[in-house]
């Protein structure tokens, strides 16, 4: 096992630039996905590691060990893609134990380890069967047996799933998880799908022309995309985005007036683009009015296209929800779960009211940040500022308040020589 350090790499056809200087580092037994649309050069970047395409500038190190100029057969890699490619004449057993064979390992050493990698995959029942005999994900992992029979020090894998069905994608891409979790294998993955990365990565680089947008694990990509590429891209229904500006700390966009917490003064006046994912919007009594366009129903969920103003939106409610096409419904967003972004560049903008990591939304800057550990801690964060404004609403001085007179020892200081304040009862909370 051994890292993969990729440093300013570059690939170019001619005058055409497919990979345009990417740094990533995949530590030892970490499993890396790299997902982007198609012709964002994934699969380039793949093949580069593997050795079957150039390296036009840069350097790709393995194990600490630059393999720019080393042959494939000697970088120690196994490649798995997704056409399988097994010999249809040979049985799974010499499919698995092919490699070995042209390495000049001996015979029973190769008995050896392709038991034990068939004993892995549950292949052992079908290790005299013909690839024709085998149905498609038996061919996926005869196709990853063979790679695991070389032990190599990384595996690549090259959208393997791409080929199955749906119900089966699921299976493979879970034995391919528990797979890494047993082998600790270091591991780079290809895939065009941001579940099957959100699922089995440790960490996910996301790609798009030939660079590198982000990176960092599934869960940061998703509470924290860093631009609104990232932010459409990972997740399942994909964000909904509704062009408006800021003005006195309110969102303002077609049929919809958000107001958001702890916005920088520069902010004012600006042209933003707010983000929501479609299971952090509510369906609720009163609120933003959506016309219903169509649901779709998957048993646990239903999925709710909507029309906010001239905005389409998703709303993926839990359980079964009874509305119709045409149908009015008022639409709540979960606070600290909106986004910002900057509508020229589509960068991701800062502001204080965001979802803080790992909790929940931030409720007026600092002191929400303990306000969301509990209600009771939420409420006693708020009460100062409770007590504040209902000083200022009676009139009362607050840096000449002093609450042992008000309540033991009668009115307490007067705030102007005709008005003494009054007594006043704390505000209760709940």
């Amino acid at each position: 096992m051994a890292d993969v350090t990729i440093s300013n790499v570059r690939k170019s056809y001619g005058a055409v630039d497919v990979l345009r200087g990417i740094d990533v580092t995949v530590e030892d037994a970490e499993f890396v996905a790299l997902v982007g649309p198609s012709g964002c050069g994934k699969s380039t970047l793949l093949r580069m590691i593997a050795g079957l395409e150039g390296i036009s500038d840069g350097e790709i190190a393995i194990g600490g060990r630059v393999v720019n100029d080393i042959p494939p057969k000697k970088r120690d890699v196994a490649m798995v893609t997704q056409n399988y490619a097994l010999y249809p004449h040979m049985t799974v057993a010499k499919n698995m134990g092919f490699a070995l064979k042209l390495a000049g390992t001996p015979r029973d050493e190769i008995d050896q380890r392709v038991k034990a990698a068939a004993n892995i995959l549950d292949l052992t029942h079908l290790l005299d069967r013909l690839p024709k005999q085998l149905s498609g994900g038996q061919r996926q992992r005869v196709a990853m047996g063979r790679a695991i029979v070389r032990a190599p020090q990384v595996f690549l894998f090259d959208e393997p799933l791409s080929n199955l069905d749906a119900k089966l994608r699921v299976q493979m891409r879970a034995e391919i998880k528990a797979l890494h979790q047993r082998l600790k294998t270091t591991t780079v993955y290809v895939t065009h799908d941001q579940v099957e990365a959100m699922t089995m990565a440790d960490k996910i680089v996301v790609m798009r022309d030939g660079i590198v947008e982000q990176v960092g694990s599934p869960l940061d990509l998703y509470d924290r995309p860093a631009n609104m590429f990232v932010a459409g891209f990972i997740g399942s229904p994909a964000m909904n985005f509704i062009e408006g500006s800021i003005l006195d700390g309110v969102f303002v966009g077609d049929g919809l007036t958000h107001s958001l917490a702890g916005l920088p003064d520069d902010l004012d006046g600006q042209s933003v683009v707010l983000g929501i994912r479609p299971e952090h919007i509510e369906l609720a009594d009163a609120g933003p009015a959506a016309t219903v366009v169509l649901t779709e129903q998957t048993g646990s969920e239903t999925n709710i296209h909507l029309k906010l103003g001239a905005n389409p939106l998703n709303c993926l409610a839990k359980g079964r929800i009874a509305v119709e096409p045409g149908q009015s419904v008022h639409l709540r967003m979960q606070p600290g779960k909106v986004h910002l972004f900057d509508a020229r560049t589509g960068k991701r903008l800062q502001f204080d009211g965001e979802k803080a990591p790992g909790g929940g939304g931030r409720r007026g800057g600092r002191k929400a940040e303990t306000a969301n550990k509990s209600r009771k801690t939420s409420a006693t964060a708020r009460q100062p500022k409770m007590i504040s404004r209902t000083l200022r609403a009676l009139g009362i001085d607050q840096k000449r308040y002093r609450p042992e007179l008000h309540y033991m020892r009668g009115p307490g200081p007067k705030t102007s020589e005709k008005l003494a304040a009054p007594r006043i009862t704390p505000p209760s909370v709940n």
